[in-house]
């Protein structure tokens, strides 16, 4: 199966992967977040999340999998939102301008 995911949601997915929230549950998006930006931070960077997140797979393969397939769907899941919200967005009423 040969899926494609944008850039953006590949880097959170990695940043979910190796930040300190737990794959048990279902975090907020605000929670997710907050998460992705924390270890964005913590691991240097997107490469670093990514590179991080191969040290992972390469030590415990697995216990990987099943991390990632939960940052992927959180991930994907941000995504979805962040294009429901755009498209839900009002779109700005023109103005007339009378010439005088």
């Amino acid at each position: 199966m040969n899926t494609t995911t944008d850039p953006v949601t590949t880097a959170r997915a990695a940043a979910l992967f190796v930040s300190d929230i737990s794959a048990a549950g279902q975090p907020t998006r605000a929670q997710a977040d907050q998460a992705i930006l924390r270890a964005i931070r913590t691991h240097g960077g997107s490469r670093g999340c990514i590179a991080d997140m191969a040290a992972y797979y390469g030590d415990y393969p697995e216990l990987a999998m099943a991390r990632m397939v939960w940052a992927r769907t959180v991930a994907e899941s941000l995504r979805h939102h962040a294009v429901i919200v755009t498209l839900r967005r009002p779109q700005p009423q023109a103005q007339l301008v009378l010439a005088a």
